[in-house]
């Protein structure tokens, strides 16, 4: 038996395209309200009957424990209100589901579709946990996860992240500053989320020191390390620091095999510099790592459409022209339409007459 768990609150625009598509597929679906002040709780009713109120406490766990603990399934899955099971990922998913009780997994991770591009293509995708064993529980506030536990499996099904409004301003942070006030440690995965929020809010000092205090940890997790090194390194870029951004930058590097997004960076360093040939490397070296074993946030375009795009132009400075208009036609494949793709392929083509 699965349990379809979730928490939600003031979805009345999105919640049945939700659970339509979720139709059929579970035993039972457990709804946790933390507030609606819409019509979200009727809605929800037409499809099920353990809806429950819980008090809002400012800390996405406790709530999402709470759905769990209403669930009499030996598996709860979670969805968020604007989470849509699209297409063939409805039959993946009910395979999976029906292969539980042989496989025995203590958590099964589904990819999570978070981005898409202006064709309809996913942008972004990275695993969650999405189908655990009952007794399993979220931890953290905010930015709530499962800690790996047990078999775990991977499957095929995703789940796709249909956004239609902006969370709460300031939300998040003020979660975090709360936790802080109340004399809370956070966890290094914790330290990393603060930093990216305080970077979004521009309170770059801060940031800083957040994301230092991440990525130096030796028990963090090594994605968590890479992308708080990351993104530091974008920060200090931002303020001209050069030297420390590029420390940074080899920082990340120096804990693993290169993810593609670090070879995009580093070749675009190269490239600003003029030292093309070292920018052609690592640009070469991006779309061979893009589908290497990780599990941090790695957009999609910088394992084909962006690396193509700078070879292309990198080839072009070269001299080598055939080369180049190969590298653009690899980028038409991934966006026929794409304004640079268009671009550049009007390029050769003016070139090509000339040549006449």
């Amino acid at each position: 038996m699965i349990s379809l768990c979730m928490i939600v609150r003031d979805e009345e625009e999105v919640i049945e395209r939700c659970l339509k598509s979720a139709e059929g597929l579970f035993d039972e679906i457990v709804i946790a309200d933390t507030g609606s002040k819409d019509s979200t709780k009727e809605l929800c009713r037409k499809y099920t009957d353990k809806v429950y109120d819980f008090n809002w406490v400012d800390d996405f766990s406790a709530a999402r424990n709470f759905a769990f603990s209403k669930a009499s399934g030996e598996y709860n899955m979670w969805l968020d209100a604007d989470d849509v099971i699209e297409g063939e990922n409805r039959a993946l998913l009910k395979g999976l589901i029906a292969s539980l009780g042989a496989l025995k997994p203590d958590m099964v991770m589904l990819p999570y579709n978070v981005a898409f591009d202006e064709n309809g293509g996913v942008a972004l995708s990275y695993d969650r946990e999405r189908i655990v064993r009952a007794g399993l529980r979220f931890v953290g506030a905010i930015h709530e996860a499962i800690p790996p536990s047990g078999r775990i499996i991977r499957g095929a099904a995703a789940i796709s992240h249909r956004k239609t409004k902006e969370n709460e301003p300031g939300r998040n942070l003020r979660i975090f500053e709360k936790l802080l006030a109340e004399g809370k440690e956070l966890s290094p995965r914790e330290e990393y989320y603060f930093a990216r929020e305080l970077f979004a809010a521009g309170r770059l000092s801060e940031a800083k020191e957040r994301y230092r205090s991440c990525a130096k940890n030796p028990n963090a997790w090594a994605e968590n390390r890479i992308s708080a090194y990351f993104e530091l390194s974008q920060l200090l870029w931002s303020q001209n620091l050069f030297e420390e951004s590029d420390s940074a930058l080899l920082s990340a590097l120096g804990l693993g095999a290169p993810r593609a997004d670090l070879c995009c960076e580093m070749g675009r360093r190269f490239f600003e510099r003029g030292d093309l040939e070292s920018a052609k490397f690592w640009y070469e070296l991006a779309p061979k790592r893009f589908n290497a074993p990780q599990g941090g946030f790695v957009f999609a375009d910088f394992g084909g459409y962006i690396p193509y795009l700078q070879l292309c132009a990198i080839c072009d400075r070269l001299g080598q022209t055939e080369e180049a208009e190969n590298y653009n036609r690899l980028a038409e494949k991934i966006r026929p339409n794409g304004a640079e793709v268009v671009y550049n392929r009007k390029y050769f083509e003016n070139l090509r007459r000339k040549d006449v």
